[in-house]
């Protein structure tokens, strides 16, 4: 994630913020609004996304789902980068217990949850993102420690 910060901040990605009532929705809990039964002409608002050099995103969805196809491909890089830690933290585990931390798994979350303010990201995203990470890496984590043969474990 922080390699993408980064990138972020070399192509000059400044996302603007704002005092209306959205900005609520970047906090856990998220506020309780009704859904908005309003009929938008397209596309409605002003860009929230400004880069560094004056412009701003976005004057299609074709543009937006193009960004995005990036910065998901950039997520699939880190996150096979975050697998090969979380399979290298296996070799310091003797037994399947000693996989599921949930001490630590806690530590992680809460540390992404209290971090996402800081570079606008909401909360809950944050929240539900690093669960999904973190419940992963521990199935991947048990599934590498219950398939390594004990004479692998031996022998390294």
């Amino acid at each position: 994630m922080l390699g993408f910060l980064v990138g972020l901040q070399i192509v000059g990605l400044v996302v603007a913020s704002s005092s209306d009532l959205s900005d609520k929705c970047y906090f856990v809990p998220l506020p309780s609004i009704p859904p908005s039964t309003a009929n938008r002409t397209v596309p409605w608002g002003e860009p929230t996304i400004h880069y560094a050099n004056g412009t701003t995103c976005c004057s299609s969805l074709d543009e937006i789902r193009e960004n995005l196809d990036t910065i998901d491909a950039q997520l699939v890089k880190l996150l096979s980068t975050r697998a090969s830690y979380v399979r290298e933290a296996t070799r310091f585990k003797s037994t399947l217990a000693d996989v599921n931390d949930p001490s630590r798994n806690q530590q992680v979350i809460q540390g992404a949850v209290d971090a996402a303010p800081s570079v606008h990201l909401p909360q809950i995203v944050a929240e539900i993102v690093y669960e999904g990470i973190i419940n992963s890496s521990v199935l991947f984590e048990e599934c590498i420690v219950s398939t390594t043969p004990i004479s692998e474990v031996i022998c390294s």
